[in-house]
């Protein structure tokens, strides 16, 4: 048989030794056992023929198995008249040896080379114990971020400040004021502002964090910065311990700009310490298409978790991004279920959320999700901190069980109300980006 040996079933093989990718392939090729077969080699320890160091020993230890493969739909006794492309499913368990606990080797193996062979999907990964705790994962996620917010149960409210570039960092700090004190729990810097010349990061800190004393004094509630360290990997963790002694209560990365690990550089970093938010931009190149890349839950999910976000920004699919609602639900499974030893990942969905989603996301999502909101809260027609606390009367009535619009009603809601009569509710009307734009 070609490929002898690769070819394998799910009990012959060690879990534990073991990470298992699913893939979903599309072939012109005859023989899928064949191809399935090849990949497994390719990516371990062969190349298109054999070679006399490649021995059985060798690759008794290093090489991957093909654990099973699946047509779909599932042919028995003959294809249809006219085929010319098969589609599969099939699993391939890699030795946890080859990857030296580290993500970039990880990602190498897994969808490496292979990421260039035509219709080829990366559709999940299952880690074994000893493969994950080599990884710290979130040093704080969902209890620790609650912890240091003295939130014990509600869905937690985010604003990005808007407009996303071109703010001095005064500027900036007066909006963190408006919005921390309508109450808001966690400001962040949009991703496309870093350290530029216009608005120096360790600026943005002093200011931004003088700001949240003042609010805190005022208010009594603590509110998180992520001020965004993107950088070159090596600049950027100088930058971020320099934020962190700056003051900077948590930090935000664009974390597939970076790299993966850089983002797991700062979180497993003694120095820093502080809760990091993770965001989505650039995930659309790896996830959008159907037949390549890799699934949206892995790249928005398990990966960012595995590297240590304690939240991470992802497309909210009911406002102006698209994404299928068991994409958006699969992807806060894989931020929040249980995963060996590490902790759940707030899952904060983005774009275009605004207070009349809050009860359609809180119903799908229960309490730990974080409301991502930027014009919905400096775009509300009383200001920046009218919207914020619009926002928070919305969270509250979700969590009282009081709808919406029964909430608007009360004198003491006046703006949430102002936010309803110009945005609406969420399921009485069109996505709010449909109607807008």
């Amino acid at each position: 048989m070609q490929y002898e040996g690769v070819h394998a079933i799910p009990e012959s093989i060690r879990n534990d030794d073991h990470v298992i990718a699913t893939y979903f392939g599309q072939s012109v090729e005859p023989d899928i056992l064949v191809k399935t077969a090849s990949i497994a080699v390719e990516q371990t320890t062969g190349t298109w023929t054999r070679v006399p160091a490649e021995t059985d020993a060798l690759r008794e230890k290093h090489m991957g198995r093909v654990i099973s493969v699946t047509e779909v739909p599932d042919y028995e006794y003959a294809l249809p008249p006219g085929t010319t492309e098969r589609q599969y499913v099939f699993r391939v368990a890699f030795p946890v040896c080859n990857l030296g606990g580290q993500i970039p080797l990880l990602l190498s193996s897994v969808m490496g080379n292979i990421s260039m062979i035509g219709k080829l999907k990366l559709v999940d990964l299952e880690f074994p114990p000893s493969f994950t705790r080599r990884f710290q994962g979130p040093r704080f996620g969902i209890p620790g971020v609650r912890k240091l917010l003295n939130i014990p149960k509600r869905p937690l409210v985010n604003v990005m400040i808007k407009p996303c570039t071109g703010l001095a960092p005064a500027e900036g700090a007066k909006l963190f004021e408006e919005a921390a004190m309508g109450g808001v729990d966690i400001v962040k810097d949009d991703e496309l502002i870093g350290d530029v010349e216009y608005s120096g990061c360790l600026e943005r800190v002093k200011l931004f964090m003088a700001k949240e004393k003042k609010t805190f004094e005022a208010k009594g509630e603590h509110t998180l910065y992520t001020v965004n360290v993107t950088e070159r990997p090596d600049r950027m963790q100088i930058l971020a311990r320099a934020a962190v002694a700056g003051g900077a209560n948590a930090l935000m990365v664009n974390y597939l700009t970076v790299g993966i690990a850089g983002m797991q550089m700062l979180a497993e970093d003694p120095q820093i310490g502080v809760p990091i938010l993770a965001h989505l931009d650039f995930a659309g190149v790896l996830y959008e298409s159907p037949c390549s890349g890799m699934s949206s839950h892995l790249v928005l999910g398990k990966l960012a978790r595995l590297a240590g976000a304690d939240m991470v920004v992802y497309p909210c699919g009911f406002g102006k991004f698209n994404l299928l609602a068991e994409k958006f639900l699969r992807i806060a499974i894989n931020l929040r279920a249980p995963f060996h030893n590490l902790q759940p990942a707030f899952p904060m969905p983005g774009g275009g959320v605004y207070q009349g989603l809050v009860p359609f996301m809180t119903d799908l999502l229960g309490a730990d999700w974080i409301v991502a909101c930027g014009g919905a809260i400096f775009g509300h027609p009383g200001g920046g901190t009218a919207g914020a606390r619009s926002v928070r009367q919305a969270v509250d009535a979700v969590m009282a069980g009081i709808p919406l619009a029964k909430a608007a009603e009360d004198p003491a809601n006046a703006e949430l109300k102002a936010a309803i009569d110009k945005w609406g509710i969420y399921g009485d009307q069109k996505r709010l980006y449909d109607i807008k734009h």
